[in-house]
C-alpha cells in the first residue's frame, strides 16, 4: 500500500470528487483573499513616507478588522475541509480493509488537503494583490488616509496570509483524518454511514470560552466603560461581543442543532404541517447534525455580526455627542464597522452556499436511494429545503441572541436603555434576508444533484 503515500493517488481522488474539493478550494481562495487584502494594509503602514496618523489608521484597519475576519475565515475553512474528509469515511474504511495502515490513509488525506489548499492559497494571494489595492484606494477616496500613500503590499503580507490559511487547512485535515482512521478497519466501515460521534471536549471548551468572553465584555461595557469619558470605549468592549458569542455558538453548532430538532418536530406536528417531507427533514437534521452544522455555523455568524454591528452603528449615530473628545473619529469608526459588516457578511453568505454544495455532494447517494424507493424529485427537493428552513430558523435565532451581546450593553452605555430607541426594523429585515439566502442555497444546490441522480439512475428503477 505504499502507493497511498504518492501524490498521484491524491490527484486521482481529487478528480473523482470535484464538487467536494471545489467547496474547499473556494473557501481557501476567498479566505486567503480576505486575509491577504487586510494584511497588505499593515505592510503599507510600515512603508517609507507614511505619516504616523495614516500608519495608525492602516494598522487598525488591517490588524483589527482583518483579525476578526481572519478568525471567521479560518473557522470556515476548517469546517469546510472537515466536511470533505467526512465524505471519505466509507472510502477510508475500504482502503483500511484491504491493508492500508491508519498512518497511510491519514497521509493520503493530508496530501490531498495540501494540494487543494496550496493551489487555492496561491490563487487567493493573487486576488488579494488586487483587492488590497482597491481597499487602499477606498481609504484614500474616503479621506481616511492621505492621497499620496502608496500601496506597499507584497510577498511578505500575501505570503503570510497564504501560509496561515494553508496551515489551518492542514491542521483541520490532520485532526479529521485522525478521527476518520481511528480504530479497527471494520469499525470504520460500520460507522461510515450515520453520524454517531460526539464533539471533542476541546471543541466544547473552546465554544464555551468564546461565549463566556463575549458575555464578559458585555458586562464590562455596562459596568465600566459606559462611564468612561471617551465615547468609544464602550464600543471597543461591546463591538466584538456579538462576533465572539456568535463564533462560540457556531463552534457548538452540532450539539445545538441536534437539540433544536426535537422541539422543531413537535411544532410541525402541533401545527399540522408534519408532512412526510417535514418528518424526513427533522429526522435528517437530528441524524446529520454534524454535517448540517457546517451550514448552521455561517448562518449564526452572518446573523450575529450583521445584526449586532449595524444596530451598534445606528445607536452610535443617534447618540454620539460631537463635542466630546474623540468624536472627530466618528466617520473613520463608522467606516470600519461598515467594512466589518460587509466583509463578514459577504464571506459568511458565500460560505452558506459553499457549505450546502459540500453537504449535498456528500448526500448524493442518499438522495439516489430515496428516489429509487419511490420518492419523486420534488419530494426529495422539498425535504432538503425544509431541512434548510430548520437550519435557517435555528441559525437566525441563535445569531440574534448573540447579537444582543453587543446591542444591549452599547444601548445601555449610550443611555437608550435595554431596548434601543430606533432601528428596530433592521433585525427582522436582516433575519429575513439570511433565511431567504439559506433556502435559495439549498434549492440551488439540490436541483442539479437530483438531475444528475435521475440521469445516472434512470435504468435502475
Amino acid at each position: 500500500m505504499s502507493a497511498l503515500t504518492r501524490p498521484g493517488l491524491a490527484w486521482a481522488s481529487l478528480r473523482h470528487r470535484p464538487t467536494a474539493f471545489v467547496a474547499t478550494f473556494a473557501a481557501v481562495v476567498l479566505g486567503t483573499a480576505m486575509i491577504g487584502s487586510f494584511a497588505t494594509l499593515v505592510q503599507t503602514a510600515g512603508g517609507a513616507g507614511v505619516s504616523s496618523a495614516d500608519a495608525e489608521t492602516l494598522t487598525i484597519m488591517g490588524a483589527v478588522v482583518g483579525g476578526w475576519g481572519s478568525a471567521i475565515v479560518l473557522f470556515s475553512v476548517a469546517s469546510t475541509l472537515a466536511i470533505t474528509v467526512r465524505q471519505r469515511e466509507t472510502e477510508i474504511g475500504l482502503v483500511r480493509a484491504i491493508g492500508a495502515t491508519p498512518r497511510q490513509a491519514a497521509r493520503m488525506i493530508r496530501t490531498e488537503a495540501l494540494l487543494v489548499s496550496g493551489a487555492a492559497a496561491v490563487c487567493g494571494a493573487l486576488v488579494a494583490s488586487v483587492t488590497g489595492r482597491a481597499l487602499l484606494v477606498m481609504l484614500r477616496g474616503g479621506g481616511l488616509v492621505a492621497s499620496d500613500v502608496e500601496y506597499g503590499g507584497g510577498p511578505a503580507s500575501l505570503g503570510s496570509a497564504a501560509v496561515l490559511v494553508v496551515l489551518t487547512a492542514a491542521l483541520a485535515a490532520a485532526v479529521t483524518a485522525r478521527r476518520a482512521t481511528r480504530g479497527p478497519a471494520t469499525v470504520v466501515l460500520r460507522g461510515s454511514g450515520p453520524e454517531t460521534g460526539r464533539m471533542r471536549w476541546w471543541r466544547v471548551a473552546g465554544g464555551l470560552v468564546l461565549i463566556a468572553y463575549g458575555a464578559g465584555m458585555a458586562v464590562v461595557t455596562i459596568t465600566v466603560t459606559a462611564h468612561a469619558d471617551d465615547p468609544y470605549e464602550a464600543m471597543q468592549t461591546s463591538g466584538s461581543s456579538s462576533i465572539l458569542v456568535g463564533l462560540g455558538l457556531a463552534v457548538l453548532a452540532p450539539v445545538l442543532l441536534r437539540l433544536a430538532s426535537t422541539p422543531v418536530r413537535a411544532v410541525l406536528d402541533r401545527t399540522g404541517s408534519g408532512s412526510a417531507s417535514g418528518h424526513l427533514a427533522t429526522a435528517n437534521v437530528s441524524r446529520r447534525s454534524h454535517l448540517l452544522a457546517a451550514v448552521l455555523a455561517p448562518v449564526i455568524v452572518l446573523t450575529s455580526a450583521s445584526v449586532g454591528t449595524l444596530m451598534l452603528v445606528g445607536i452610535d449615530g443617534r447618540t454620539l455627542d460631537r463635542s466630546l473628545p474623540g468624536a472627530d473619529d466618528a466617520d473613520t469608526i463608522t467606516l470600519l464597522n461598515d467594512v466589518v459588516v460587509g466583509m463578514i457578511s459577504l464571506f459568511a453568505a458565500i460560505m452558506v452556499v459553499n457549505a450546502f454544495a459540500a453537504v449535498v455532494s456528500q448526500r448524493r447517494a442518499e438522495l439516489r436511494r430515496l428516489w429509487l424507493v419511490g420518492a419523486t424529485p420534488s419530494d426529495v427537493e422539498r425535504s432538503v429545503v425544509v431541512e434548510a428552513g430548520i437550519v435557517a430558523a435555528v441559525g437566525v435565532v441563535l445569531g440574534s441572541i448573540a447579537a444582543l451581546a453587543t446591542i444591549v450593553p452599547f444601548a445601555v452605555a449610550r443611555h437608550e436603555g435595554v431596548v434601543p430607541d430606533g432601528g428596530l426594523w433592521l433585525p427582522p429585515l436582516l433575519v429575513a434576508g439570511v433565511v431567504v439566502l439559506t433556502l435559495l442555497a439549498a434549492r440551488g444546490t439540490v436541483r442539479p444533484a437530483l438531475r444528475q441522480v435521475v440521469r445516472s439512475g434512470a435504468g435502475s428503477r
